[in-house]
């Protein structure tokens, strides 16, 4: 695992973060791909329930290209709520 990633897993969900600086997302974008090529042996991945959520705090925000897993790309979101925490993409 990449340094600038961090794998949390409680029961059945899994959320990966990842730090991507100078615009390099190539940690985050391997560490994904590892994680879901470890799935295909041990377990199925289902990417229709799979979301992604982006937190940017440049000034100059620009459009993140979705993750494709298995050939369908992962929504991104605003939102979610993991461990009856709420996360919201600016973080408020």
């Amino acid at each position: 695992m990449h340094s600038s990633n961090h794998i949390i897993k409680f029961t059945d969900d899994m959320i990966v973060v990842g730090l991507i600086s100078k615009n390099d997302e190539s940690a985050y974008r391997d560490e994904l791909q590892r994680l879901t090529a470890w799935c295909k042996d041990h377990l199925s991945l289902n990417v229709e329930k799979m979301k992604e959520m982006v937190v940017d705090f440049r000034r100059a925000q620009s459009n993140h290209s979705p993750l494709n897993i298995n050939g369908s790309n992962v929504e991104i979101i605003k939102s979610t709520k993991f461990l009856c925490v709420h996360l919201v993409e600016d973080l408020t």
